[in-house]
């Protein structure tokens, strides 16, 4: 069994020694900025743990594990590009660096990359694994768009946005897992719940990102604290003080998300203190309880060793208690 930092370590010397191309400069500059930003990289972590849970030969893996870092990525591109965003991970978007064309053309490339990735030395289980692939991707496409539907209603309820969550989050944590699984010929119960696992941790996961914006040390998090807040996001702290503050909580919460022109500190801190005064943060973080308890069940039953679960365990434990 390898320790995280081991496959760490071994993912980021893959990926530092991938050549994605030279020219067009403009091109594939802004892709390796991307990649270089880091991050925890979770997704392809996930899948070499739930490999070596079954199997020690994790070299022969790391292109599908790069794939689904370089598919994230790619994501990101273009979130950041759909949100406008300025940072990401405390540093210049793409988007902010090179301009939204870019941006959109470099995330293009990430894809095209991540397909090619996923399909190498998978052997006999390439199309399995391309299956469970392109379902993830269309999935995350739904999440998405419900995102953005979401932020012309008023009206969302938490069933809603715990669906879209699941699809915009959740899917690509647990298709990592499933493909490591998949690829070390587990049993399809064990495929299974390690996918499980994976949705109830993503799930959780964004609920934590949700309360990090909102209650986070923007030092640590990243990027500005009271993000969501200023663009009305409709987060599950949101969601919740709509539906559970009384009449004139309610009207001074539409108040600001119709707002116009604000001072953005000002705004920030009057909805913080509103979800205060509603009692919205200690709802999130008994969901995200619960979902951490689901994704521990699942994991309980996975038929594997006790100790060979350490090592998920752990990162599920530093996910759920981290401060960024």
């Amino acid at each position: 069994m390898f320790t995280s930092a081991d496959l760490l370590e071994k993912f980021n010397k893959y990926l530092s020694n991938l050549v994605f191309g030279k020219k067009p400069e403009n091109l594939y500059e802004p892709i390796r900025y991307a990649l270089a930003l880091g991050g925890k990289r979770i997704r392809p972590l996930l899948l070499l743990m739930a490999y070596n849970l079954y199997r020690d030969d994790v070299d022969s893996i790391l292109s599908q594990a790069a794939g689904i870092e370089v598919y994230h990525n790619y994501s990101l591109l273009h979130d950041d590009v759909m949100d406008k965003s300025d940072l990401r991970r405390g540093k210049p978007t793409v988007y902010k660096r090179w301009g939204e064309s870019t941006a959109i053309l470099a995330g293009d490339a990430m894809l095209v990359m991540a397909y090619r990735l996923m399909t190498g030395s998978g052997g006999r289980y390439v199309g399995s694994v391309m299956r469970l692939f392109n379902e993830t991707a269309m999935e995350i496409c739904e999440g998405q768009q419900l995102d953005m539907d979401f932020e012309t209603r008023s009206d969302v309820y938490e069933h809603e946005y715990l669906e879209m969550i699941r699809l915009k989050t959740s899917v690509l944590l647990a298709c990592g897992l499933k493909v490591g699984a998949l690829l070390a010929e587990a049993s399809e119960d064990d495929s299974r719940m390690l996918y499980d696992f994976g949705i109830n941790l993503g799930i959780a996961f964004q609920l934590k990102d949700d309360l990090l914006d909102v209650y986070g040390d923007p030092k640590v998090f990243g990027k500005p604290i009271g993000g969501d807040i200023l663009c009305n996001k409709k987060t599950y702290l949101l969601i919740q003080a709509l539906r559970r503050g009384n009449v004139s909580q309610v009207k001074e919460l539409e108040k600001w998300m119709g707002a116009k022109q604000y001072n953005p500190q000002e705004k920030i801190k009057s909805v913080t203190e509103l979800f205060n005064q509603i009692g919205v943060r200690a709802l999130c973080e008994d969901k995200i309880e619960h979902y951490t308890l689901m994704a521990e069940l699942n994991l309980q039953t996975v038929n594997v060793p006790e100790e060979k679960k350490v090592v998920l365990q752990d990162m599920m434990r530093q996910l759920m208690h981290r401060e960024v």
